[in-house]
């Protein structure tokens, strides 16, 4: 029987950590743009969900939908116009949907957000790239023809982002959390873009973190933690967590 325990002692992840009872959670890592892999992924986490027809299925999908990969685009569309039946969606905010915002707002971090994979974003909205070369002037070109192109539903669903998602005794977050600061006291900047002081963190928090942002091989399994960012754009291995009672296991195109 699943575990009722709604969080650690002192501050400390739980012992055996669990989400409720009669409850399937599927966590999905950084898609960066491969509809592809999304695709695969989710014929996959239907298949497996096919075992359990009784259970309250959900679907965590923790953020960076866009840069790096060729789909940027049609990854949003397909998250918001064909979710799965059968499921619950909660979809986080990464800090790649931040770069988003803001550069469509009124063109701020336009240099790094390009040199981290926003040129693929700007081409699969159809806006060329090539002005980006003309300096300032070419960015401030861009901008004005992304806040043109993308769909008044796309910037809803990036606007519309979580930071965080609670389910029984896991934490649900794009990057990380800040140690030492209290739950309910995480800044969303920390939340989205932490890296180093959250990964070499060996405290934890009250609830055990699963997170994308920080690339490995392999899932980054904790005590603690748990990443899921298995660099999909590049490698071509998107990974999912499988969360049931007490037990967990990984999907992986």
């Amino acid at each position: 029987m699943a575990s009722t325990q709604q969080g650690g002692v002192d501050g400390r992840p739980p012992l055996s950590p669990a989400v409720p009872e009669g409850t399937r959670v599927y966590a999905v890592g950084d898609i960066h743009g491969r509809a592809d892999l999304l695709h695969q992924i989710q014929d996959l986490i239907k298949a497996d969900a096919a075992s359990a027809p009784e259970a309250r299925k959900l679907v965590v999908y923790l953020g960076d939908y866009v840069d790096r990969g060729p789909h940027s685009n049609q990854v949003v569309e397909h998250l918001i116009a064909r979710p799965m039946a059968g499921f619950e969606a909660v979809h986080l905010k990464g800090n790649h949907e931040d770069f988003l915002i803001r550069f469509v707002a009124d063109g701020a971090m336009s240099a790094a957000w390009m040199m981290n994979g926003g040129r693929a974003t700007l081409v699969s909205y159809d806006v060329s790239a090539l002005n980006l070369y003309f300096g300032e002037r070419g960015h401030k070109w861009a901008q004005k023809r992304l806040a043109r192109a993308i769909p008044q539903t796309h910037l809803d669903f990036y606007r519309g982002l979580a930071p965080t998602h609670v389910e029984g005794d896991y934490l649900f977050v794009h990057a990380g959390l800040r140690p030492g600061v209290a739950l309910d006291e995480q800044t969303e900047g920390d939340m989205i873009w932490i890296r180093d002081a959250f990964l070499n963190d060996q405290t934890g928090f009250e609830k055990v973190v699963v997170h994308g942002h920080s690339i490995q091989n392999e899932p980054d399994v904790h005590a603690h933690r748990i990443g899921i960012d298995t660099g999909a754009y590049r490698s071509g291995r998107l990974t999912c967590l499988v969360l049931e009672g007490l037990t967990r296991r990984f999907l992986h195109t």
